[in-house]
């Protein structure tokens, strides 16, 4: 697999693909991240992940205005801002003791030792909204111990997924619009592209958003084990994907990471990513499809709505499926990469 991935720091992806349909991955250079500084910067994740930064050779050019609010929670129910009370900044250390009010249905939403709790039923004693079990699959601990202990080490055996390392090189062209301004890493599991983001220092605000909370149970343990970790610009959030806690046109980029074919209804998740990007915001994620000689498999458009219906989980059978569920969300812009199953999609909200 190293040799397929040889010389991908050398490419301006977007710019060669454009909207090209089809890529094959040739890289295998030590990734070099954008660096608005100028100056080596040292990205490690986890023991799974570790990014270094050369310097540059050119400045990077900030295509967009992006803002630099940290004030973009919302209430999940009304989409209402929230007043902090507690803390005056949303980050890793402030949200134990921390409330978020509405001023307008008058909810309040509390932050523990990791996280803040943005779901609507947060708060409750005995409710709790039923999941599918490709998310309430996540929720198990032993599961979310093993996401970086080989569990998303596998993507790259049978799904062709390059790793975290070349993943975030080949996403960090998409995401110049959005470099100073703040990302949700949406469905982030453990936080691994959570933590690369907050390390890189290309984002004034990262949110690290799952619906499980042994997930940011283990992102929060990663971040206590580097010392060095700058948890200023970092925060975690439980939220349901489908009903995003924040303001509208307000954020700068979502990420969503091996997640799209996981998520209930990917429809009504990928609306609300649109509706919470602001105006040239960028939506980028990354799935596998089964076409090729899957395509051929008897019934199997017919049946995975079957599998869908059951588990929650989706397959997509072709990058035009893709394109359509971003346009029908009024996203604009689709360009896909393709290595095997793999495939990576970008697509903006239009200014």
């Amino acid at each position: 697999m190293a040799a397929v991935f040889s010389n991908v720091s050398s490419l301006s992806l977007p710019s060669q693909l454009g909207n090209s349909r089809r890529f094959f991955f040739k890289s295998c250079a030590r990734p070099r991240l954008f660096d608005k500084r100028i100056f080596a910067v040292k990205v490690r994740a986890s023991s799974t992940a570790f990014v270094e930064a050369k310097p540059a050779t050119e400045p990077i050019v900030v295509e967009n205005e992006v803002s630099s609010s940290k004030s973009i929670l919302a209430c999940p129910i009304c989409y209402e801002s929230l007043t902090l009370i507690g803390n005056r900044v949303l980050s890793v250390d402030s949200a134990a003791g921390s409330t978020l009010q509405c001023n307008t249905c008058k909810k309040s939403f509390y932050g523990n030792q990791t996280h803040y709790d943005m779901t609507v039923s947060s708060g409750a004693k005995d409710y709790g909204a039923p999941m599918p079990p490709s998310t309430e699959i996540f929720r198990f601990p032993l599961i979310s111990f093993l996401y970086e202990r080989g569990w998303r080490q596998s993507f790259s055996i049978w799904g062709g997924f390059p790793g975290p390392e070349k993943e975030f090189e080949l996403m960090r062209d998409f995401l110049k619009p959005a470099l100073d301004g703040n990302i949700v890493d949406a469905s982030c599991g453990s936080g691994l592209f959570s933590r690369l983001f907050a390390q890189s220092g290309l984002f004034s605000l990262v949110i690290a958003l799952d619906y499980s909370e042994n997930m940011l149970q283990q992102c929060y343990e990663f971040i206590k084990q580097e010392e060095t970790f700058p948890k200023e610009n970092l925060t975690l959030v439980r939220a349901d994907i489908s009903r995003l806690p924040f303001v509208s046109s307000s954020v700068d980029a979502v990420h969503a990471g091996a997640a799209l074919h996981c998520w209930p209804s990917p429809s009504t998740a990928v609306a609300e990513i649109s509706r919470v990007l602001r105006p040239g915001g960028v939506f980028v994620a990354t799935t596998y499809i089964l076409d090729g000689p899957f395509a051929f498999v008897p019934f199997l458009r017919r049946q995975r709505q079957n599998i869908a219906a059951i588990s929650g989980s989706h397959i997509f059978l072709s990058e035009r499926e893709l394109q359509d569920l971003c346009t029908a969300c009024g996203l604009v812009g689709f360009t896909s990469i393709r290595n095997g199953p793999f495939v990576m999609i970008s697509a903006s909200k239009p200014n």
